[in-house]
């Protein structure tokens, strides 16, 4: 896999930006806490980084698809370079308030939501069609391995010295990233004819004639907002309450990633004969650390809930993405893959901003146990669908 060229200089430089970017969430939620910052506080924070991928993610996919994925990604790299180093500059030289949080974090995440829908697109023209499934799959050991790593090693860094030093390295990061772009052999894929709009209803015409597409979309929303958002605002607050902080944190997130890594290389080779089966299967594993915090369960336990949430994101992730690019059209797919993060982003921004609160008047844990049954349910249900159990391994894309 390893062995064609483009794939591997894109790899590269992906894994390094992809260790930045899981070190410098971590640093960023502490710099929010050491600031002076809230719960609702930090759900502004994180809650900037995701609305601008709900604004211009589809915008980000027709772009992608008129102008060329790789090109695109540059861009995204080069704001998201600038934004991690003035924050980085701010956090060395004085205590940044509030709104230059959430101004830089919408930034980065304004930089993810051209980034994403791109990356989903270029991946089919870096790998040999028979090799998509194992790039899908080792994409995602290495967004593992950054989140193993990176969050351990942020937790080390914030304790010996401070936020700003990680944020920094990230911003270096995105360098590397930009390199091994600028070193694809790719040819260009710009193209026009037609108005974005026009593009846009194409995308959103292809988007709904896949029934699979739309029923996943629909329960990833929810997910964001009733599952995802309370674990990712509550988790670090109560590690920092009753677990022992950010190095508690970072190890939670480490075995997540451990279990993601451990999936993903069982699925090398492999090849599911009901792939959406089997993601939705491995979709019941997000819960598990919710429900761990919501039994208050100590550090090993949550760490053991987030191992098998890790295990069935790297399964989910994998099969749906190679699901996705094998059956819409190459031309396509990064307006497709727009709208399913749209619509998949789309309540999570508002679960952000709104837990805190909530969290505030019926508390962390019930949040969190609800948060897990919902899991639990949506997963039930989506996995009994007929377009769901239909969808066979190896079809050619449309």
């Amino acid at each position: 896999m390893l062995g064609e060229r483009d794939f591997r200089r894109f790899y590269a430089g992906y894994a390094i930006s992809l260790a930045g970017s899981a070190m410098s969430s971590v640093a960023l939620i502490f710099a929010v806490l050491g600031s002076g910052g809230t719960a609702t506080g930090l759900g502004y924070v994180l809650a900037a980084g995701v609305i601008p991928q709900v604004l211009f993610m589809m915008g980000g996919g027709v772009v992608a698809d008129r102008l060329g994925r790789r090109k695109v990604m540059l861009g995204a790299d080069s704001l998201r370079l600038a934004a991690q180093a003035v924050l980085a500059a701010a956090l060395f030289t004085f205590t940044p308030p509030i709104w230059m949080f959430v101004l830089l974090n919408g930034l980065l995440g304004t930089g993810e939501a051209f980034f994403t829908p791109a990356l989903t697109g270029l991946t089919p023209a870096i790998v040999t069609p028979a090799r998509l499934a194992d790039a899908n799959a080792l994409l995602g050991l290495a967004q593992s391995l950054a989140r193993i790593a990176g969050p351990a090693l942020a937790g080390l860094l914030i304790a010996l010295t401070r936020p700003a030093l990680v944020v920094a390295f990230d911003a270096a990061t995105y360098g590397a990233s930009l390199l091994a772009l600028a070193a694809l052999t790719i040819p260009a894929t710009a193209r026009a004819g037609q108005s974005p709009w026009r593009d846009l209803a194409d995308g959103w015409q292809q988007f709904r004639a896949h029934a699979w597409l739309w029923v996943i979309t629909v329960q990833f929303s929810l997910f964001n907002l009733l599952t995802w958002a309370p674990y990712l605002l509550l988790g670090p607050v109560l590690a920092r309450d009753y677990l022992g902080g950010a190095q508690a944190w970072g190890l939670i997130g480490s075995a997540m990633a451990a279990g993601a890594i451990l999936a993903g290389l069982a699925m090398v080779g492999r090849s599911p004969g009901r792939p959406l089966v089997a993601a939705v299967l491995g979709s019941y594993g997000y819960g598990a650390p919710c429900l761990m915090l919501f039994l208050h369960a100590p550090l090993a336990a949550v760490a053991a809930g987030a191992f098998a949430a890790g295990c069935g994101s790297a399964v989910f992730n994998a099969q749906f993405s190679t699901v996705l690019q094998r059956r819409v059209p190459a031309a396509l797919l990064s307006r497709v893959a727009a709208f399913d993060l749209t619509g998949a982003y789309a309540l999570g921004a508002a679960g952000l901003a709104v837990i805190g609160p909530v969290a505030a008047v019926a508390g962390a844990g019930l949040v969190l146990g609800l948060a897990a049954a919902y899991n639990t349910v949506s997963s039930t249900v989506v996995l009994a669908l007929p377009a769901i159990r239909a969808v066979r391994s190896g079809r050619p894309r449309a």
